[in-house]
């Protein structure tokens, strides 16, 4: 995951290839894609298609050595599928990546473009050794 534009380009198509699924299946199948960068990416994907789709405000996937991985959706205080520790690390490192984010705390606005549209997702990282978190907020 090196190139940040391309994992950039490569997230939106995955929107793109995945806006007429139900994004919550989908997510539910990651955990078995044996490519993890790949499956990395399709989650992220499914994560805004999802946040799009039902009005969220914040979607935010953490993993720490005390609680394993978290994955939670804000306007409704459910947990969404969890595409699994190895996976969910990479989650973390190609948002981090995409978004430019550095140090232990930051946040950035990422314009991101849906098919034919286009908005302003707020991201914000938490790193700390080898925990992390990350939180997408929607408009």
């Amino acid at each position: 995951m090196k190139d940040t534009e391309n994992l950039h380009l490569k997230v939106q198509g995955l929107c793109d290839c995945f806006a007429t699924n139900d994004p919550l299946k989908e997510m539910s199948k990651i955990q078995s894609d044996s490519d993890t960068d790949e499956a990395a990416l399709k989650w992220i994907a499914l994560a805004i298609l999802h946040g799009i789709n039902n009005n969220g405000q914040e979607i935010t996937i953490s993993k720490t050595k005390s609680d394993g991985v978290k994955v939670a959706a804000e306007y409704r205080k459910t947990e969404l599928p969890s595409p699994g520790g190895p996976i969910t690390e990479k989650i973390i490192n190609a948002v981090r990546n995409i978004s430019h984010l550095e140090g232990n705390k930051a946040e950035t606005t990422l314009a991101f473009g849906i098919r034919n549209n286009s908005m302003d997702l707020r991201i914000k990282s938490e790193h700390e050794g080898s925990d992390g978190k990350i939180t997408i907020q929607f408009p």
